[in-house]
């Protein structure tokens, strides 16, 4: 299985950036892929979370900024993120699961989300 994100990159206050994290090598339409990020000197945590049938889970500190949506048909899951601020400024990585595990069992690479104030 690979998950391969891309998207990240510099950008100002207030900007927007879409990540994108294709799937190959796993039945997509049950998969449960999630956006993470890790900041600097900060743990990594769950940011969204797209699961087949069942409302998408956000983050209390991305709600009203940012929306995960998946594109069957191109085994790609989408994070976009508006209204970005500093404290956004992440290494962000999919990871995906199938819908009766626990735990993510599939990572990609990250992609580095910079944003300057």
């Amino acid at each position: 299985v690979q998950l391969q994100a891309s998207g990240g990159g510099l950008v100002q206050a207030g900007g927007s950036l879409t990540l994108s994290c294709t799937v190959s090598g796993r039945a997509f339409g049950r998969y449960v892929v999630g956006w993470f990020r890790q900041a600097s000197g900060k743990e990594r945590e769950l940011v969204a979370r797209a699961w087949p049938g069942v409302s998408p889970y956000y983050a209390d500190s991305v709600k009203g900024r940012f929306t995960i949506s998946r594109d069957n048909a191109k085994n790609t899951v989408y994070l976009q993120m508006n209204n970005l601020q500093p404290e956004d400024t992440a290494n962000y990585f999919c990871a995906g699961r199938r819908s009766g595990s626990a735990t993510y069992e599939d990572w990609g690479q990250g992609t580095l989300v910079t944003v300057s104030s």
